[in-house]
C-alpha cells in the first residue's frame, strides 16, 4: 500500500513519515521518493532465509568488532531523503561506532533483499540499485524460488551464485564465506540419517 501526498504538498517528508508512523506504530513503513510505502509481512520461507543470512554474517562480524549487522526493522536515512529498511544490512564499525535508537543516518555498506511472495525481482533490484547509487558497496538479492543470489556492485556486472557455490566478499569482509546451500530452509519431512 502506498500513501500519496496531500494535494498541497509535492512530496511527503520525514516529518510526515514520523507523524504517520506515530499514528500506526505497528505498521512497517518506508519513505521512498516522497511516498510512504506500507511494507507487507514477508513469507515464512523468505524470513527464514533472511534470518539464516543475518545469523551467518552476524556471528562472524560481531566477535571481530567489524561493524553492525541488522535485520529488516533497521531504518536508514539516506542522502536522497528516502528512509529505507533492507532485509539485512551491514555497516562498518568506523561508520557507526555507536548504535542509534533513531534511523541510522549512514548508507549501509551491504544490503540484502530476500524475495518474498509479495515481491518482484525487478522491484528488489531497483531498491538495491538505489542503495548502490548512494554509496552502498554491495547489494545482494536472494531468490528462494530459484535458489539463486545476485550480487551487485556499482559499475560492475551482476554475479550469480547457486547451490554448490560459496559467497565471499573480500572487499568488505576478508576471510568471511558462506556456502549458498546453507541459506535455504531445511526439509524436516524426512527422518534424520544415522550418524
Amino acid at each position: 500500500m502506498i500513501l500519496t501526498q496531500p494535494a498541497s504538498q509535492t512530496v511527503l517528508t520525514k516529518e510526515d513519515w514520523e507523524r504517520v508512523q506515530a499514528q500506526f506504530p505497528d505498521w512497517k513503513m518506508e519513505l521512498v521518493g516522497g511516498k510512504i510505502i506500507i511494507m507487507a509481512p514477508s513469507g515464512y520461507e523468505s524470513e527464514e532465509v533472511s534470518s539464516n543470512f543475518l545469523i551467518e554474517m552476524g556471528s562472524w562480524v560481531r566477535p571481530r568488532k567489524l561493524g553492525r549487522v541488522t535485520g529488516s526493522s533497521a531504518l536508514f536515512d539516506l542522502p536522497n531523503g528516502d528512509r529505507r529498511a533492507p532485509d539485512v544490512s551491514f555497516v562498518r564499525a568506523e561508520k557507526l561506532p555507536q548504535t542509534t535508537k533513531k534511523p541510522a543516518a549512514v548508507v549501509p555498506d551491504l544490503v540484502v533483499e530476500v524475495k518474498s511472495p509479495n515481491d518482484t525481482v525487478e522491484e528488489l533490484q531497483q531498491k538495491i540499485q538505489s542503495f548502490l547509487a548512494q554509496g552502498t558497496a554491495v547489494g545482494i538479492l536472494i531468490d528462494p524460488d530459484t535458489r539463486e543470489l545476485q550480487v551487485m556492485r556499482p559499475h560492475q556486472s551482476v554475479e550469480i551464485f547457486r547451490d554448490g557455490d560459496t559467497l565471499v566478499l573480500p572487499d568488505l569482509l576478508p576471510e568471511w564465506s558462506l556456502a549458498i546451500s546453507d541459506l535455504w530452509s531445511p526439509d524436516f519431512s524426512q527422518p534424520p540419517s544415522e550418524p
